[in-house]
């Protein structure tokens, strides 16, 4: 999925806005607080995991681009992107407030964050808990194994029976276990990073990821592959569960305004981003 890295792309990149402004605490929609810095009420809190790489990651700088972590620290990624483009189409800064994934749907609801773009999918569960946005992502799942694993060479699920397979607690992945044949279910974990340490020991066999994150995994980590499917030979997924988009407190005023500038941002944009971010992930 990798394309050519244009001038366009880099400049893309060039102008999402990078603030120096964290925040302390939360306020809704509003947004507000202070890091080291002057204190801006318009700052925008975006929470995500800062630990899915190519989606979001945490660094000790703020090269390429990376937006500033409430509490110290940097964050990159593609959903930093995303986050910082819609930050400027609202004309405010923005902080990243890392957390687990299972605490980002209840940091949304009691107003400690604005926004949650951590690569997440508007599932029907999901959706009665918040709103989300038009979608800003659309990837497929497969399935991360070692190089030399005999699985490597998988053509279906079914090539997968007697896999010791598992995916991260708390997200779509890890139900569609369910649908190969004779699979060894392992426990959910509890991060990618996990995962990854997991099939690389030998521990587990693989677990199931975005392509994205797959392609990721790998540059970083070249013992490692992963298993695509033609239609019909992989996991049958709802659209919602393969598209991702922005989580939104019920109601929230900027819901409309999230879509107007997601929609200001090209699908030849989008996948230039995405692959700037692979490119650019920390080793």
């Amino acid at each position: 999925m990798k394309m050519s890295k244009t001038l366009a792309g880099l400049c893309l990149f060039a102008i999402l806005p990078m603030s120096l402004v964290a925040c302390g605490g939360g306020s809704g929609d509003g947004g507000g607080g202070d890091a080291g810095g002057g204190e801006s009420a318009a700052a925008l809190r975006v929470g995500m995991e800062a630990g899915y790489a190519p989606f979001n990651w945490t660094q000790k700088d703020d090269s390429m681009g990376a937006a500033p972590i409430d509490g110290g620290g940097w964050a990159g990624g593609y959903d930093v992107a995303i986050a910082q483009a819609i930050a400027k189409d609202l004309g405010r800064d923005m902080v990243v407030v890392k957390m687990d994934w299972d605490g980002l749907i209840p940091a949304l609801t009691t107003g400690q964050i604005d926004l949650i773009v951590a690569g997440m999918s508007p599932t029907d569960e999901r959706r009665e808990a918040i709103d989300f946005s038009d979608p800003y992502y659309t990837s497929d799942a497969v399935i991360v194994v070692r190089a030399d694993s005999p699985f490597a060479s998988a053509t279906s699920l079914e090539d997968f029976a007697g896999a010791r397979i598992t995916g991260q607690l708390g997200t779509i992945h890890y139900p569609l276990i369910d649908q190969i044949p004779g699979v060894d279910k392992q426990t959910a974990m509890d991060s990618f990073p996990t995962m990854v340490i997991a099939v690389k020991s030998g521990k587990i066999d693989g677990y199931i990821s975005e392509r994205p994150g797959a392609l990721s995994a790998i540059a970083a980590n070249p013992e490692l592959s992963f298993v695509g499917f033609e239609v019909g030979q992989g996991f049958d997924v709802d659209q919602n569960e393969i598209v991702i988009s922005v989580g939104l407190k019920k109601g929230s005023e900027l819901t409309e305004k999230v879509n107007q500038a997601l929609a200001g941002i090209s699908e030849d944009q989008r996948s230039q981003m995405m692959d700037q971010a692979i490119a650019n992930q920390p080793e």
